[in-house]
């Protein structure tokens, strides 16, 4: 939910003070000043003739003819879109495509972990006894063996979360990470330069995804957060891990383009931030498809109803914010997430993710080009076999 708020009221504050605001300010606290609107003097009795001429002298005249008049103000120009829409195309290419070559290395490396850990365990077990490990365990002091402790209980904590809670817990302590670069004084240029998105900035790019990971307030992170923990379970159970990063990172992008857009054709310039794009994809996602999901609120649970409701009643609020000119969300950002949400779960994944396939068999001809144990007659087979598992 990019909210933005705070960040005009620190523009107004900060960096776009004016100096006539510095002259007022200054002549508040003149001392004098304040003598004269705490002690008044009584006025003088004038005569109305006299009172009539000094108001006739004192009323603004037109400008005669000829002489120039006050200066038009400034237009603003719009900004162009051309570089934030072939960025977008960009980042979202490499995004399915990055996961795509992560999917294939991850698989590659379970396999020869898999393979390690067998070779290891017929190892230990036929050349090592209890006896040596218990020997092993009291040659430890108190401290080591505590800290071997707490090691095992978080790795059973992390063990027990599902992978997609292991994928969310890794966006969220980066969101946590750019929170705590917030409070910082010396870095508010730069994160309001960086992590705030606005189409008449300098830097439209960049910020582009910066800002979907970004939030100043507390209470708007924990709120997008709590929903992508909710429901990042269900989105890697359909798609996976690295598909489901690739969705992320694209919607972040979109629903930034999407509000680049509003914001151009309304005449509305102000920064926005927060994740509130990708998380509505990853809601829409869930929701269209497992529609029939029974969904609740947290204060109230004695309240359901079903995942496509309220997918319904979302966009609803969105698009009558957009239309009403609501400023307390960023409702452009919202509706650009979850409509990307619904075209990936319906179209999205059959004409990009299903084709990854050459992308996967041109990276495995490069690393078997570029690997050591590479054998000449061998690479066909292990590409059928690379293609196959994806």
């Amino acid at each position: 939910m990019a909210c933005r708020g705070f960040i005009i009221k620190w523009g107004k504050t900060e960096f776009y003070r004016s100096p006539n605001t510095f002259s007022r300010c200054s002549s508040r606290l003149n001392p004098y000043q304040q003598q004269r609107s705490g002690f008044r003097r009584e006025a003088k009795r004038t005569d109305p003739k006299k009172g009539n001429v000094n108001q006739q002298q004192t009323k603004t005249s037109p400008p005669e003819a000829g002489t120039p008049g006050p200066p038009p103000p400034p237009k603003v120009r719009r900004p162009r879109l051309f570089r934030p829409l072939m960025f977008t195309v960009g980042f979202a290419g490499c995004s399915f495509g990055g996961a795509a070559i992560l999917q294939y290395e991850t698989l590659k490396a379970r396999v020869q972990t898999a393979k390690d850990g067998e070779e290891l365990e017929k190892l230990v077990m036929g050349s090592q006894d209890m006896a040596y490990w218990h020997n092993w365990w009291n040659q430890l002091s108190s401290f080591q063996r505590q800290l071997l402790l707490l090691v095992s209980m978080v790795d059973d904590f992390w063990r027990s979360l599902t992978e997609g809670q292991r994928t969310a817990t890794g966006i969220i302590a980066v969101n946590a990470a750019v929170l705590c670069c917030w409070r910082i004084p010396a870095m508010q240029r730069t994160m309001i330069k960086y992590f705030t998105s606005n189409p008449a900035s300098k830097t439209q790019c960049l910020p582009m995804i910066l800002s979907s990971f970004s939030h100043y307030s507390i209470i708007h992170m924990v709120a997008n957060m709590y929903v992508l923990w909710t429901f990042s379970s269900g989105i890697v159970s359909l798609l996976g891990k690295e598909q489901f990063l690739a969705v992320y990172l694209s919607a972040g992008v979109i629903s930034t383009m999407v509000s680049y857009v509003c914001k151009t054709a309304s005449g509305r310039f102000y920064p926005s931030l927060g994740a509130s794009g990708a998380v509505m994809a990853v809601l829409a996602a869930v929701c269209t498809k497992v529609p029939e999901a029974k969904l609740g609120i947290i204060f109230l649970p004695m309240v359901t109803f079903t995942a496509g409701n309220a997918l319904k009643a979302l966009v609803a609020i969105d698009t009558a914010g957009l239309i009403l000119g609501w400023r307390l969300f960023d409702h452009a950002a919202h509706l650009g997430g979850a409509l990307f949400g619904v075209w990936y779960v319906a179209y999205g994944h059959k004409l990009i993710w299903r084709r990854r396939e050459p992308l996967v068999k041109l990276w495995h001809e490069l690393r078997s080009k570029g690997g050591k144990g590479s054998r000449p007659g061998g690479g066909p087979e292990v590409r059928g076999r690379g293609g196959g598992q994806q």
